[in-house]
């Protein structure tokens, strides 16, 4: 018995040492970047897998037209980067290779279609998740996604925590023996701050009145009780907005509440729950393919679609029918992160007004809808008469 503990004291020590060392990177990190301060803000395009480059590019052409002025006065800069298909990934057998890393690297924010992840019986050398790569290489430790059904009186944004919680050393727990197996929870303080400034400052910026603190405290004191009481100490730093806390099981069954529901905004919450009640967030407006997302650094962002590159689509021709609204959900997110405020609340409303009110035209997948460009142009149309 005493040789199982020492060897698992020993592989704690060292996990404890890896994870205190993570913690002075972080500490030495600068402020976040702002923008607005650049000479010049380059914007990474990265088409991705199927039909990831048609509706990139769709949500780059809208992007265009609302920031024509700064681009034309070389503020502002798209580039172009194409090595993220699953080709040039499987024939570097890396999920990003280090000539696009790179690339990526000289960006300030990405705007990134979907890419196709191998999986058993693919064609493909089983290499990671560039998604999961990104995250890791640029340090992106904050997941935003949005969920909105204005019917319902639905406005949801999430603010998970990307990098600690259960999911940070997720791989490295201790087999004690054949008995007893350990896994670690993961909370920081400065890990903590950062993804609560994050959600407090959004929603400051889009006028949300209250943020909600999602975390199971009353049992997971040490970690998830340390969550709470530094986002409530960040929030004490935003008197106009309305600061509760919830357990993750009670919001879970509140979120189903047609009455209750309609007071949530923003949310920030450790990994685990994150990841579990934003899909159930998303079923509300019609699954995980329905909006876009934020993958957010202090120094680097990335916005996307949440849903996959759909090969099928382009198998069969039918790409120039490919829906382009969770792109553009993601840009509305990249104006808003790069400052172009009033640019994001232009583009939110006119997707408002084009896929719930007026829904003049509707994307169907097929030719019995329009075309990607063709609900690009009624956006534009759209914003041009707000």
């Amino acid at each position: 018995m005493e040789n199982k503990i020492q060897a698992a004291q020993q592989k704690f020590e060292a996990l404890l040492q890896s994870q205190l060392e993570r913690v002075e990177r972080m500490k030495a990190q600068k402020d976040f970047l702002d923008y607005r301060s650049l000479d010049k803000l380059i914007i990474g395009v990265c088409g991705g897998d199927g039909i990831g480059p048609v509706i990139t590019g769709e949500a780059q052409r809208v992007l265009e037209y609302l920031l024509k002025d700064r681009v034309q006065a070389g503020k502002v800069e798209f580039r172009t980067i194409d090595g993220l298909t699953i080709e040039n990934r499987a024939a570097q057998n890396k999920a990003i290779p280090e000539d696009v890393l790179a690339e990526l690297k000289a960006c300030h924010v990405i705007l990134k279609g979907p890419t196709t992840t191998p999986r058993a019986g693919d064609p493909w050398p089983n290499i990671e998740s560039a998604n999961v790569a990104m995250r890791k290489e640029l340090d992106l430790f904050c997941n935003m996604r949005p969920v909105k059904v204005p019917s319902e009186g639905i406005d949801w944004t999430f603010f998970r925590e990307n990098t600690e919680g259960s999911y940070a050393v997720g791989s490295q727990g201790v087999h004690v023996d054949e008995e007893l197996a350990i896994d670690f929870v993961v909370t920081t303080t400065e890990g903590t701050e950062r993804i609560a400034r994050l959600a407090y400052d959004y929603a400051r910026r889009n006028h949300k009145d209250r943020v909600s603190i999602v975390t199971k405290a009353n049992v997971v004191k040490t970690t998830d009780g340390k969550f709470l009481k530094l986002c409530q100490e960040i929030g004490k730093q935003y008197p106009e907005i309305t600061t509760d806390d919830w357990y993750i099981d009670i919001l879970t069954a509140k979120l189903i509440d047609p009455k209750r529901r309609r007071d949530f905004r923003v949310f920030v919450l450790p990994n685990l729950y994150g990841d579990i009640i934003t899909d159930e967030a998303a079923e509300f407006q019609g699954g995980v393919g329905t909006a876009g997302s934020a993958n957010i650094g202090k120094r680097y962002a990335m916005f996307e679609a949440i849903h996959g590159s759909a090969p099928r689509m382009v198998d069969e021709g039918r790409a120039q029918y490919a829906d382009p609204c969770s792109m553009l959900r993601a840009a509305v997110l990249l104006l808003s992160h790069i400052g172009e405020q009033e640019a994001a609340d232009k583009l939110e409303r006119a997707l408002d007004i084009c896929m719930y009110e007026e829904k003049k035209l509707s994307v169907t997948g097929r030719a019995t809808g329009c075309t990607c460009k063709e609900f690009g142009d009624y956006v534009m149309q759209t914003i041009e008469r707000l």
